[in-house]
Formats: structure tokens, sequence, C-alpha cells
């Protein structure tokens, strides 16, 4: 509908009642059904239309619609503005949610607060379309329904897409900072493990160092004489 003259069926009109186009051309160039076309010649269709004339709003020239009469095979063409009109962009507003599930948005909050909570509070209005007093009052359980709320997915009730929720999701993934996970001894890695190994030349670097003889207590030097000796001062009678 981008090459459509403003107002097709207006227009229709206006080149029903002035010229001798066929209904063909018409069609081709509001773009209609030809059948259409017809109903609005027979009056049947856009009864009370009134017809708007392409030439002087300056979609359409003078010479087009004569070229068209004398060959029923051409196509209008619509004339190229000259004069460029900004695109307005729309500033993007809450998001709209129907009547009927409005009741059910309280739900899709706490359900993307328990299963998403790195999504901020930003995140969350743009995809339920809340506001943020009640967003606050679900996250603190001051909501004044709060006993009765039930987790449920906002794709399934139609409040958000797919696509859109996982396009926060991922968007607040990249946000959140990388955490580095410990994960405690790990293997040697095998360049360590398959090194050659120098071979052993002496009798220490096969069993090792001996270790120092521990010193000998007075008490595991045994005298014989002197214990003898004491036994001879003992009397033990007849």
């Amino acid at each position: 509908m981008r090459n459509a003259p403003l107002m097709p069926k207006a227009t229709a009109v206006w080149l029903v009642e002035n010229t001798s186009l066929t209904f063909d051309q018409i069609a081709d160039f509001c773009k209609l059904h030809p059948l259409e076309v017809k109903g609005i010649a027979d009056g049947e269709v856009a009864a009370g239309i009134r017809g708007h004339d392409p030439i002087t709003s300056g979609q359409l020239t003078r010479e087009e619609i004569e070229k068209a009469e004398k060959n029923s095979g051409h196509r209008l063409h619509l004339s190229v503005s000259k004069v460029v009109v900004p695109e307005v962009k729309k500033a993007r507003g809450p998001r709209y949610t129907p009547l009927s599930r409005r009741q059910d948005r309280p739900n899709a909050i706490l359900w993307l607060v328990r299963n998403h909570p790195e999504l901020k509070d930003a995140q969350i209005m743009r995809l339920v379309g809340t506001t943020k007093t009640t967003l606050k009052a679900i996250r603190e359980r001051t909501h004044w329904n709060s006993a009765a709320l039930t987790p449920m997915d906002p794709v399934t009730l139609g409040l958000c897409s797919q696509i859109d929720l996982d396009f926060e999701v991922n968007r607040a993934a990249k946000d959140k900072p990388a955490t580095v996970e410990d994960h405690g001894q790990t293997l040697v890695p095998a360049s360590v493990t398959t090194s050659p190994r120098p071979e052993p030349s002496t009798t220490e670097d096969v069993f090792g160092k001996a270790k120092p003889a521990a010193p000998q207590d007075d008490e595991d030097h045994f005298d014989a004489d002197r214990v003898f000796g004491r036994l001879k001062d003992i009397d033990f009678g007849e």
C-alpha cells in the first residue's frame, strides 16, 4: 500500500466519475479489486463517499490520465512529490494491555521477579506494561492481593512475545558482571606429567637421603657389672 494514493476509494470515485479509464486501470492505481471499482460505478460500493481529485493533490497529472485514456494497457503512476515530509517518530510509551488481561498482570510480574531476578525494573515495565509502584509492591509483598497471586508466564498470558522476553533476558545477562567460579584444585597439565625426567645417577637419587640417627638415651645403655654388683649386697637369708 506504499504506492497507493491517499484515500484510495475517494480517488477511485473521482476517476470513475471524471475519466474514461477502465476498471482495471483504476483498480491497479488505487490498489482495489476490479469488482470493487465496478461496484463504485454501479453505486453499490462507496455510497456517500465524496470523490478526491488526485490532480489537485499532486498525486497524478493530467497528461498521465490522458495517456492512460488513449492506451488501455497503460498503468497510472503516482507523481513524485517535490516536498519531503520528515517521518515523525512516535515516542514509545508503556505497552498497552487489553482489559481482559490486566487482572493477570500482577501474576506475570511475580513470575518475572522469581524466574528472572536479573531483569531490571524498567525491563519488566516494558514487557508487561506495569507501573513502578505496582512492581515495587509485588517485590516487597505489600500488594493488596499478594496472598492470592500465582506466578504465571507472561508469554502464555499474551502480555508479551517470547522474542521480547528473550531479548530482555539476554540484554540483562550482558549487563551482569561475569563471575569467576573457583573449581578448586585441578589436574596437572599433561605437559608436566609427560615431560622427561633426569635418570638417577647416585644412591641418594634413587632411595633419597638417609635420616640422621636419633641420639640414644642413657636408659638404653645397659651396664651388667653395676647391676649384678648390687645383688651381692642383698641378704636373701638361708
